[in-house]
């Protein structure tokens, strides 16, 4: 479920909760603002967890990259062991297997910041938006603290008995 509609049934709830007179405070049905926190609960971690799935992805390709470089670089020394007499192929094997690692860690290393920039993206909107929700309550607190306020000052004060 969308973590703004959640928010917006919470609001919702919030309005329809009777105020206790002469108090900031109002009465608010438990078992609905229970079951609302418990789907706010289930609908947050998606976004965390599509952020970690994003990070598996990067650990994992680099783990990819590695061992290709670490394969590259085992088949160079193979290889350089049997053709000790051919210094030049040597050398183009070393070379080769040096590219591989370099451009492996390259790759790695862009989608490392990748990677990380989404997460800090899918963050950073999620302050905003929980920030935004914030607002929106105190707001809400303010507006009926206002309006309690003012129905408490326009009770007429209790008049004393004539005397005669």
């Amino acid at each position: 479920m969308d973590i703004l509609h959640l928010v917006d049934r919470l609001e919702e709830l919030f309005n329809e909760s009777r105020p206790i007179p002469f108090t900031n405070n109002v009465i608010v049905d438990e078992d609905r603002m229970l079951d609302l926190i418990d789907q706010m609960r289930v609908a947050i971690p998606e976004e965390v967890k599509s952020a970690q799935k994003l990070v598996s992805e990067r650990d994992r390709t680099l783990a990819q990259a590695q061992e290709e470089a670490n394969r590259t670089l085992k088949i160079a020394r193979e290889k350089s062991e049997t053709i000790v007499e051919r210094d030049s192929l040597v050398e183009a094997a070393q070379a080769r297997a040096d590219e591989v690692i370099a451009r492996a860690q390259q790759e790695a290393e862009a989608t490392r910041m990748d990677a990380d920039q989404y997460v800090a993206d899918t963050l950073m909107k999620l302050e905003l938006e929980m920030e935004r929700i914030i607002n929106q309550v105190r707001n809400g607190i303010r507006t009926i603290q206002h309006t309690a306020q003012q129905q408490y000052n326009a009770q007429p004060e209790p008049r004393e008995p004539a005397q005669e």
